[in-house]
């Protein structure tokens, strides 16, 4: 309260005016509203309370209510002297480290996370095996290169983000601010200072610690942050130095006192503490600290005492990101992986079991048999030369078959994949169509690995508020004293914002109290002017004599509430801890503030306790009404109530969000009783927010209703054209909101959720055996409109069944008694039937709970998206999340892997780049297996005709760089450029977003297809040479040279042939991959130290050489373009159908698209 209060109003409470200025002082830390806190309150006998994120230490019980905190549960931090402060406790310095490596940790640890993926393991053990004499068939170094390529560049890619860690934390920790050191203020590095150490910070600078406000530069204590840094919401927050610290001068007299506070914590919306100070003690809350990472706004100065230190600091403590999210489709790779291994395991086992018999076979003949001579004769007495028996002959035949067909794993693949997707994500945040103008604000691109996720999408889980809706709350209508004023359509205020107003109401807002009327009006205005946590601030305009209030706030629904209180001449001008000024027409107005109780998840509502120029005090309390008709003594003013209540179901109809306003006058008995249990509850150290709660609902009873306020949050542009967009392309959309059923079912008929044609199952109910009943009747009558066994009559006598699309809309109140229970599986039954799913009432933990309801019960793909903290614990659970830059902060965009401005960019993210990334990167697998396949088998064709030796025709160099140069360029480069549709195209026919539904790019039945293709070109490559050179002397390394040209180009012009959309970048990578593999063959061929020096000169002159390639091309390709002649022209898919339309605009094409692909809209067809 203002140090100074008018005389008047001392004069009207004299029993409690020493008391008043602690009052003030503890209501500073009841400033935050639309606090996320759940609780569940259990029988009043138990008095137990659970508390959700921003519970903190208020989790405790009634019972553990104390004032004190025990040594072991505290901190003890001397103000002003740091070394008596770290002594004994020795807390954490104010330095910090973001980066993960040091210059000796980065290989080791590096290293250990990089082989947390399966596969690299694999490769090592390979690489290690190949190290063995007795099993070296490939080069020692040639053998290490692959892995070694794949771990060195993602080595580069951590050090070099390590590196901007690193880098950034210098920068942070030599930041200077101001610390107390000998009576005055001096620059000081963020890194040296201590807990305990007083500093000063100047506004726009941000803070280096926690730290606990003693004084700022306003008289009353107050201090402005913007917590952007910290929480993501940019609006500013109000922070309250306490009374008796305002006066001290730390520089001119010595500050002596210690607090004692919680331990640290990551709840950045909590604090508990004790500050004594000059022998007296006081309680510290939230209010009373100002968190690292803030910034000092609107304020000149602020001292304040370090709490918390680095790491220690609630900002460290809550740096963690988003849960890791993975890929289904990489998922689902793992099983082909899996079969793969089993034909590489296969195929090990038949050399292994082959050179057996050969070696028994010819057991007689190993010691002097050609290419083989078991006995070494240069000795006196011959020995066995690398010979160890039998049986580890085969045991080493079938690790060295395993080096051998290694590649048949693909480990370029996971770098291809990690490449592919950094491409596709800089394509999406390039695209100008998801480029949000009001926001500046492109598409971000969170999370790399779940990109084709976009592709496959199911379900969608949408926040309302913020998300459909613009979040930029408009005062529509008042109902007051049960008139309704909805004409706003006269004239136009302007304190900053715009606000309609009614002739009427506003003819009687000036009138002021002289009528009875004008008195009703007068008590709702300044319930809407002071019943808010709103901090006024004046906009100098180009003419010097008209300034413009601004109003700042965490909620976009009271800045809406003060501008329309404003506009109607309830001009909020000033706000301090303790009072608040108010314009009527030109006339100020003080009013005293004696207590705030917040809003809460619980109560859903917020009361203030004003001490009037009249000498009167009065509580107003303004929330749902779900709420507020629960408090409001409905034996006053009956008619005044039910008429109230009818206007707020006109206003839910059209789709306003209703608030209602009630007050009531205190005596002075009433004030003394809550007066002190608010001073005992503020105060309490521990299970302080419950302790408040319970002081809140006792004050908020027997209230007089005024009326209803009505506020319009309109849709986001293209919000109703993105949802039916979603529903063609059969995605569910499901809407979770916390307000209203009837504010609900009006947005969803705008936003076309809900439509003329669907039939709406609403389920209320109260207890679990009703929600029970109502699941089971609703079940019956989904499974009749669904399965057409509704009969209509048409104009012409005829009749048929009819397939009715079903809505169902449920509250918060039954998803109560469905989530962790028996209903879970009733109500996804039920809710699998329905198109549309619109939950109401709901809380934010209900949202996870509906989504993790839908995840449990089936595999398709689900997506969240939401704009507030209340959505992050949904947008977690789903399996890829969406956060929208909205007016709520940016909590959602924080916990999100992509985060866009507009729901309507939903569309082209699922629809185009979505459809892209999935048909791209299903391909590139398959492709991957095929290309690395192809080479194994020509590899093993050719062990089956040199008696199981496992010797390679193939030039090791050659061997390794297969998978690295020849032939993964331009895998890459289609998996980040190919578009099978045009944008265009995806988004006029969104049914073809069902061939990720229906897995038509990447599924068992393509991988077995391409095993057999595979199989197919394996043999004409290597067989063809084989037959063309069977005569000859041509040596091993000649025509393994052959057979590496031939299988890259095989394998290139077979990517050639899939490729749909051609750019240059494209040919020179295909044409390109062809011409370095030349390039290296002769390059390893000239090296006269190689085993195969000169063979691609000595094969390459002859013409056979050529006939072969170009044989091996044709009969091997010839299959694969038969079958996709076929597959294409007689049984098409939607998408080859589109395609074929969209390159020569075939009008019967089209016609196809309409009825193939509208399973949504006309299912009968089907």
């Amino acid at each position: 309260m203002d140090s100074n209060p008018p005389n008047e109003t001392e004069s009207s409470y004299p029993s409690c005016s020493s008391s008043r200025r602690s009052i003030s002082s503890a209501q500073s830390k009841l400033s935050r509203p639309n606090s996320l806190r759940e609780v569940t309150l259990g029988d009043s006998g138990s008095k137990k309370f659970r508390n959700g994120s921003r519970g903190g230490a208020d989790s405790q019980g009634f019972s553990v209510s104390q004032k004190e905190i025990s040594d072991e549960d505290a901190r003890l931090i001397y103000i002003n002297d740091p070394a008596r402060t770290n002594e004994k406790f020795e807390y954490a310095g104010n330095s910090i480290r973001t980066a993960k490596y040091s210059v000796f940790t980065f290989l080791p640890r590096n290293l250990f996370e990089q082989f947390h993926r399966v596969a690299y393991i694999y490769f090592l053990v390979i690489a290690i095996l190949n190290q063995l004499p007795q099993l070296a068939v490939f080069g020692r170094g040639a053998s290490i290169l692959p892995l070694a390529f794949v771990l060195l560049v993602t080595a580069v890619k951590d050090a070099y983000e390590d590196y901007r860690r690193h880098r950034s934390d210098r920068i942070e920790n030599n930041r200077l601010a101001l610390v107390l050191v000998n009576g005055e203020f001096r620059d000081k590095k963020w890194k040296d200072i201590e807990v305990g150490e007083i500093i000063k910070i100047h506004a726009n600078e941000t803070l280096p610690c926690d730290m606990v406000l003693l004084s700022t530069s306003d008289p009353t204590g107050i201090a402005y942050v913007q917590t952007i840094n910290l929480d993501g919401e940019s609006n500013l927050k109000t922070r309250y130095a306490k009374q008796e610290t305002l006066s001290k001068t730390p520089e001119k007299e010595k500050v002596n006192g210690f607090i004692k506070c919680e331990k640290p914590n990551r709840n950045i919306y909590g604090f508990q503490a004790n500050m004594e100070i000059d022998g007296k003690r006081l309680s510290l809350g939230p209010s009373n600290i100002i968190l690292r990472g803030c910034e000092l706004k609107n304020t000149a100065w602020a001292i304040g005492v370090a709490v918390h230190a680095g790491r220690e600091t609630k900002a460290m403590l809550n740096s963690s990101g988003a849960p890791s999210k993975r890929s289904r489709l990489e998922t689902r790779m793992n099983v082909e992986i899996i079969i793969l291994s089993i034909f590489l395991i296969a195929l090990c086992s038949i050399v292994s079991v082959f050179a057996a018999i050969w070696l028994r076979r010819h057991r007689d003949d190993l010691d002097t048999l050609p290419f083989y001579r078991r006995k070494d004769f240069s000795e006196a007495k011959p020995k066995n030369y690398k010979y160890y028996g039998w049986g580890w002959e085969i045991f080493f035949t079938f690790l060295m078959s395993v080096i051998v067909f290694q590649i048949m794993i693909p480990i370029s693949l996971y770098i291809s994949m990690e490449l592919v997707r950094v491409g596709q994500a800089y394509f999406m945040i390039r695209d100008g169509g998801m480029y949000d103008e009001a926001s500046n604000s492109r598409f971000q691109c969170r999370a790399l690995n779940i990109n084709e996720d976009l592709g496959q999408i199911k379900y969608v889980f949408s926040d309302k508020t913020g998300t459909l809706t613009e979040n930029k709350m408009e005062f529509r209508c008042a109902s007051i004293w049960g008139v309704d004023y909805s004409g706003m359509d006269g004239m136009i205020f302007r304190p900053k914002m715009i606000v309609r107003t009614d002739p009427e109401l506003l003819q009687l807002a000036k009138v002021g109290r002289e009528s009875q009327r004008g008195k009703h009006v007068y008590d709702f205005f300044l319930a809407l002017a002071s019943c808010n946590t709103i901090v006024p601030f004046v906009v100098d305009t180009p003419d010097p004599s008209v300034k413009l209030i601004d109003y700042q706030g965490e909620s976009p629904d009271e800045q809406a509430l003060a501008y329309a209180a404003a506009a109607y001449g309830f001009m909020l001008i000033e706000r301090t801890s303790g009072h608040i000024i108010i314009d009527f027409w030109g006339e100020k107005q003080r009013f005293n503030v004696l207590g705030l109780h917040e809003f809460d998840s619980d109560r859903k509502r917020m009361s203030v306790i004003l001490g009037c120029p009249d000498k009167s005090v009065k509580v107003f309390v303004k929330g749902a009404d779900t709420t507020m008709f629960s408090v409001i003594d409905r034996t006053l003013n009956k008619s005044v109530i039910q008429t109230t209540e009818g206007h707020l179901h006109s206003y839910s109809s059209l789709g306003l969000r209703t608030l209602v306003v009630g007050m009531r006058e205190l005596n002075n008995s009433e004030f003394e009783q809550w007066h002190f249990a608010f001073v005992d509850a503020s105060t309490a150290l521990m299970g302080r927010a419950a302790l408040l709660r319970k002081v809140a609902n006792n004050i908020e009873s027997n209230l007089r209703v005024l009326g209803a306020s009505a506020i319009e949050d309109k849709l986001q542009q293209g919000v109703p054209d993105a949802i039916e967009s979603l529903r063609m392309a059969d995605i569910k959309v499901w809407v979770l909101t916390g307000d209203k059923q009837e504010t609900a079912i009006s947005i969803g008929y705008s936003s076309k959720l809900l439509t003329s044609k669907m039939t709406q199952i609403v389920i209320n109910s109260n207890s679990k055996e009703s929600c029970r009943k109502s699941l089971d009747d609703a079940i019956v009558m989904a499974k009749k409109l669904t399965s057409g066994s509704i009969v209509s009559h048409n104009m012409e006598g005829s009749s048929g069944a009819v397939i009715t699309p079903v809505g169902l809309i449920i509250d918060g109140t039954s998803l109560v008694y469905v989530l962790d229970s028996e209903l879970e599986e009733q109500l996804f039954k039920l809710a699998s039937m329905c198109s549309v799913v619109l939950c109401c009432r709901v809380a934010p933990l209900q949202k996870a709970g509906i989504v993790a309801l839908v995840k449990k019960r089936t595999s398709d793909m689900t997506l969240a998206i939401g704009d507030g903290a209340n959505d992050v614990s949904m947008i977690q659970c789903a399996d890829v999340g969406v956060g929208i830059s909205g007016q709520e902060g940016r909590q959602a965009v924080m916990a999100s892997d992509f985060a866009m401005g507009q729901f309507r960019f939903l569309v082209p993210l699922l629809l185009v780049h979505g459809h892209w990334n999935y048909q791209r990167m299903g391909y590139m697998i398959l492709y991957n297996f095929y290309r690395n396949a192809v080479f194994v088998l020509i590899l093993f064709w050719y062990v089956l005709f040199t008696c199981f030796t496992l010797t390679t025709a193939i030039n090791e160099w050659s061997s390794m760089l297969y998978s690295i140069i020849y032939t993964s360029v331009p895998t890459i480069v289609v998996g980040i450029l190919d578009k099978d549709l045009s944008k265009r195209t995806l988004l006029k026919h969104p049914q073809l977003y069902g061939a990720g539904h229906r897995q038509e790019a990447y599924n068992s039945k393509l991988f077995w297809l391409t095993m057999v293709d595979t199989l197919w070109q394996s043999v004409v490559a290597f067989f063809v040479p084989l037959l063309a050179y069977w005569n000859s002397t041509i040596d091993a390394p000649s025509i393994g040279d052959l057979w590496t040209l031939a299988a890259v180009i095989l394998v290139n012009l077979h990517l050639a042939m899939d490729v749909v959309r051609w750019t240059w970048i494209t040919h020179a990578a295909i044409w390109g991959s062809i011409v370095a593999t030349w390039i290296c063959v002769v390059c390893i061929d000239a090296i006269p130290m190689m085993p195969g020096y000169w063979a691609i000169f000595h094969i390459g002159g002859t013409p056979v050489f050529w006939w072969c390639l170009l044989i091996i091309v044709i009969a091997a390709l010839v299959p694969h373009f038969v079958v996709k002649f076929i597959y294409q022209y007689y049984f098409p898919c939607d998408i080859q159908i589109a395609r074929e339309a969209e390159k020569f605009g075939n009008l019967r094409g089209h016609g196809a698209i309409e009825i193939e692909m509208n399973p949504i809209l006309e299912p009968h067809q089907r």
